[in-house]
């Protein structure tokens, strides 16, 4: 019988201080707009304003989340923009619909 060593090795890789400057990077402007997001949300009276600032925020949290994350960002425009464009529609639809519903809600009444 021949004898098996079972050894398994681990293979270090030399760390690329460049990636993890960018993921601190990207978790520290993530953290910032979070924290904006906090603070409007505790100071500011709700209102529409209110929901407009996080809406923003949201949608760029999401881009950015997108861009880096997803490695959107090194890809060509036309994929970026075949996610972005229709992104907007969709806000544009909910706020539309949401504008709708209340005129006929108010309608009824």
């Amino acid at each position: 019988m021949a004898s098996h060593e079972n050894k398994s090795t681990l293979e270090v890789i030399p760390r690329n201080e460049e990636k993890i400057k960018k993921i601190w990077k990207t978790a520290f402007i993530l953290l910032i707009l979070t924290s904006i997001e906090f603070v409007f949300a505790f100071t500011l009276d709700r209102g529409i304003l209110l929901y407009l600032i996080f809406i923003g925020l949201t949608i760029w949290k999401a881009k950015y989340i997108m861009m880096e994350f997803m490695h959107l960002g090194e890809e060509a425009k036309p994929l970026f923009y075949s996610i972005i464009v229709p992104l907007i529609f969709l806000v544009w639809l909910v706020i539309a619909l949401m504008r709708e519903g209340t005129d006929i809600f108010l309608l009824r009444w």
